[in-house]
């Protein structure tokens, strides 16, 4: 599964269960993040454990982080699949915006390197 434009890619790796993201998100709103949104679910009803590799993500704007947000509550609620999420302290907007993510789901493992 992959979605791919000028300004980002997102890609998911089955043999390794990681979504990762590069680029910048700069989408207005829940419905230009649908696409991206349905991805997520669908990986989310396959393994027990995921991993969002978000190191290469250089942008992601408000309607972004709250779409991860809804996602990790979603995920929390049915409560059958561990999130880890690798960030890297490099981009500003990662280290505050992930630990936030963390206050959503306790369970969830992040990594900033």
């Amino acid at each position: 599964m992959e979605i791919k434009t000028e300004d980002y890619q997102i890609c998911y790796d089955p043999a390794t269960a990681t979504v990762s993201f590069v680029g910048s998100l700069r989408l207005s709103g829940p419905a230009e993040y649908a696409p991206i949104t349905q991805l997520l679910t669908e990986v989310a009803g396959e393994p027990t454990k995921i991993t969002l590799n978000l190191q290469q993500l250089e942008f992601l704007n408000s309607s972004g982080i709250n779409m991860l947000s809804k996602f990790i509550i979603e995920v929390r609620k049915k409560g059958r699949v561990q999130i880890a999420v690798q960030g890297s302290q490099r981009i500003a907007w990662q280290g505050k915006s992930l630990k936030n993510l963390q206050r959503l789901m306790p369970s969830l493992q992040l990594e900033l390197v």
